[in-house]
């Protein structure tokens, strides 16, 4: 299918491995030109290599995005771009005894602070020139709470009552806000929630219907299509990539 986005831009961030990177390269193999960042500057590099191999043009800036500094940096080097794709590694995972108020307030600067920055400094120029997409990759336990991830659950969940308002604010000028919602994936992220411990990751996908953990690049897939042309009439959503895993009716 053409997704009808060849020749726009995109910003994507946390976008060297995992999904964020899944994501880019979904983008680039619509033709969407790339500025990404993470916080690893190897790792972006050769991030950036193999996506201009595809065919785009890439701009990076490494640093942690959840600073002032690198984000004004990146909101440069993204000025005027069409689509943003807001992700950040997630808080460590613990227990609600023995988090402090700092753990929290980091918890909400880099998982909701900070995408509502991009999107508040950027989605401007979208809607002056009629057409934006933004995904923000949140995560499943905002449907369904995962009790060692609490930090996680309360930051994200907070973004997600941002986006539920705004994106039916800023439809109207022909920009979309919806959020991909990951289950287990196999990425950095879950391997190190796994551990060395082989047992666990098979009981973990044991426990999935899809009796597997899902790909960056079918992810990434699902993030394209929201960045896609086709994809105008999803406004708000939150779209769930699980393979299952939430049993649930609706």
């Amino acid at each position: 299918m053409d997704l009808g986005i060849r020749g726009k831009r995109a910003l994507v961030t946390a976008a060297s491995k995992g999904l964020g990177r899944g994501c880019a390269e979904a983008l680039a193999d619509a033709g969407v030109d790339l500025v990404i960042n993470a916080r690893g500057g190897d790792a972006l590099e050769a991030t950036a290599a193999a996506l201009r191999a595809r065919g785009v043009k890439v701009t990076t800036v490494a640093g942690d995005i959840t600073t002032e500094p690198v984000r004004a940096a990146v909101l440069a080097a993204a000025a005027g771009v069409d689509i943003l794709v807001t992700n950040a590694g997630g808080p460590p995972p613990g227990s609600w005894e023995t988090w402090t108020r700092d753990d929290y307030l980091r918890a909400i600067e880099a998982n909701m602070l900070t995408p509502i920055a991009l999107m508040t400094a950027l989605m401007p120029g979208m809607l002056a020139r009629g057409w934006g997409r933004v995904v923000n990759i949140t995560s499943g336990s905002v449907k369904a709470p995962i009790a060692a991830l609490g930090l996680s659950n309360m930051a994200r969940t907070g973004l997600t009552g941002f986006v539920a308002g705004v994106s039916r604010q800023v439809a109207p000028g022909g920009v979309t806000i919806n959020n991909l919602l990951p289950g287990s994936h196999d990425t950095d992220r879950i391997r190190a929630l796994d551990g060395d411990r082989p047992e666990v990751r098979a009981a973990r996908m044991a426990a999935i219907p899809a009796r597997r953990y899902g790909t960056a690049a079918e992810f990434g897939a699902m993030c394209a299509f929201l960045c896609s042309v086709h994809a105008g009439y999803i406004v708000g959503q939150n779209i769930l990539l699980d393979g299952g895993a939430l049993n649930a009716t609706l």
